[in-house]
């Protein structure tokens, strides 16, 4: 009877040829919701991205990359003619930035351009991995928080590196924060499977090598990772890291606590040593601080409407107290308050991380299994509003060209370009510029400015205000002759990039001018103080 059932079975079971699977295809694999919307998402924002041309901090980030395209090892200053030893703008990102510079030539501004797709992919499949750690069983959970994430933010512009609305996307996905937001949506997502497992405090059943010691290690060379590419988010990173180990760790025992001690070594280890700048001297820079206040004026209006996460938020601490996301949730805001109240506005820049808690909470609530209650389908009518109410008030802009703009969105910064000045300056050379838009551009196109904008650990904040003060100095209307000649050695100034209402000084020779600002460029150490032939002067003051 045995034998007769082996048989039966065996008429049952079909034997495929070897490779006769390859041949037909096998079973098709269909893409995930998130997939598709997730590559949809991809194209539309990297053409949104490319589109909008060089503007606020992008200047910044193409000159470092100019800096270490000219010297790996020994970059200057990312602003000024000066040492660049101590900048933390030298991390392993920019480092292989411009390491890819020099391989092919490119320009700064063309290789932070060229970042964006990458630092995007890492940002997206981070939301993935990120979501179905939290909702293994909710397919379109991330989709839903890839749309929270986009539109819930507020009815007034959000513009600053490390918000990740769509508008602020659409100027910052070539920066290194969204590469260090990215690589955190995959550290959280990896912290979480060794603290608890996919949904929750439950036995981990995933490949057991993740498990050892290997794995912690590596999870901690990840964060260090982050820490050096962007300090900041890597504090964001941090909280977010003990809201999943104090969440979803069970079983606390000696083992346990070395493992993660392992992690937090290995992340400092990594941090330690890099050459280019000791990134624990940042937390004592205040230098930053006054930079960045103005991330606290207008909260309400910038993300009131990311609010309505909260009481997704709220329901997940009635069911524990100790879901990762409220405590993540509650760590960030008190992090953010501690800035304002001591005045280190540094760390209001985790504000756009801080919305992560309430946006996915959210999103993996909305993705629950159909029938839903009527507080559920009440909930997210009101976040399907806020998605409209976002996107119709700020977001759109971001994604719909002005040509196809029925209604004028407000659209991204349009800052003019400095190419046509860029052309005669030879890289390192110094300028002075009294233009907003030019002093924060010039230096992504290679030449160094007298006065740098914004601070550097590499560079002491009392230096900066004497060159500050002596290009005041320089531009006074009037200062004499001897004097300007005196900042020009100082400094080794060899240009001057001045706005139309600006009179050039005597002694400078116009060699262009901008038709659409009226902006002028001027040489103040001519050859044997004749102009170059072929060289049209344009009049003193336009």
């Amino acid at each position: 009877m045995l034998r007769t059932a082996q048989a039966g079975v065996g008429l049952l079971v079909r034997r495929t040829a070897p490779g006769a699977t390859a041949l037909r295809g096998g079973t098709p694999r269909r893409p995930t919701p998130y997939q598709v919307f997730g590559g949809l998402f991809w194209m539309v924002m990297c053409l949104a991205s490319w589109r909008v041309p060089m503007c606020c901090d992008f200047g910044q980030h193409a000159a470092v990359v100019e800096r270490l395209k000219a010297n790996l090892l020994h970059p200057a200053h990312p602003m000024a003619d000066l040492p660049g030893e101590g900048s933390p703008y030298y991390s392993p990102y920019t480092v292989a930035q411009g390491a890819f510079a020099r391989l092919t030539g490119l320009a700064g501004w063309e290789v932070v351009r060229l970042s964006t797709p990458l630092n995007l992919l890492v940002l997206l499949t981070g939301i993935g991995r990120f979501v179905r750690v939290l909702a293994p069983r909710r397919p379109w959970a991330p989709v839903g928080a890839l749309l929270a994430m986009a539109l819930l933010w507020g009815t007034e512009r959000a513009w600053s590196s490390g918000y990740l609305g769509l508008m602020s996307m659409a100027g910052n996905l070539g920066y290194p924060s969204t590469f260090a937001i990215g690589l955190t949506f995959w550290a959280w997502a990896l912290t979480a499977t060794l603290a608890g497992g996919l949904g929750g405090p439950v036995r981990y059943v995933g490949p057991s090598g993740l498990r050892g010691l290997s794995g912690y290690k590596g999870l901690g060379v990840l964060y260090g990772l982050i820490l050096l590419v962007h300090p900041i988010t890597a504090f964001a990173a941090a909280l977010g890291a003990v809201a999943f180990v104090a969440g979803w760790q069970r079983g606390w025992r000696a083992a346990v606590a070395a493992r993660w001690a392992l992690t937090g070594a290995a992340a400092l280890m990594i941090a330690h040593l890099w050459p280019y700048f000791d990134v624990f001297t940042l937390p004592g820079d205040h230098s930053m601080d006054a930079l960045y206040r103005r991330l606290y004026e207008g909260v309400p209006g910038h993300f009131w409407l990311a609010l309505i996460g909260v009481p997704a938020l709220w329901l997940r601490a009635r069911r524990s107290w100790r879901d990762p996301l409220v405590l993540m949730f509650t760590l960030d805001c008190l992090a953010v308050a501690y800035g304002w109240v001591s005045g280190h506005y540094t760390y209001g820049r985790i504000l756009g991380l801080a919305l992560v808690a309430p946006q996915f909470a959210l999103a993996v609530e909305l993705a629950a299994a159909r029938p839903w209650p009527a507080w559920r389908r009440a909930l997210g009518a009101v976040a399907a509003a806020g998605a409209c109410v976002g996107f119709l008030t700020v977001q759109a802009g971001a994604v719909v060209p002005r040509s196809l703009d029925p209604v004028s969105f407000d659209q991204p910064p349009r800052w003019p370009t400095y190419d046509w000045a860029a052309r005669h300056i030879k890289p390192g050379e110094v300028v002075i510029a009294d233009g907003y838009y030019a002093a924060h551009l010039i230096a992504g196109y290679g030449p160094n400015l007298a006065a740098p904008t914004r601070p550097d650990a590499a560079l002491d904040e009392r230096e900066r205000a004497r060159r500050l003060a002596a290009v005041r100095d320089y531009l006074d209307p009037a200062s004499t002759r001897t004097e300007r000649a005196a900042v020009v050695r100082r400094y080794h100034v060899r240009w001057l990039l001045l706005t139309r209402e600006r009179r050039v000084p005597e002694e400078a020779t116009v060699v262009d001018w901008s038709r659409s600002t009226g902006e002028v460029l001027a040489r103040v150490a001519p050859r044997g103080g004749q102009e170059a032939a072929g060289i049209r002067r344009a009049p003193r003051r336009l």
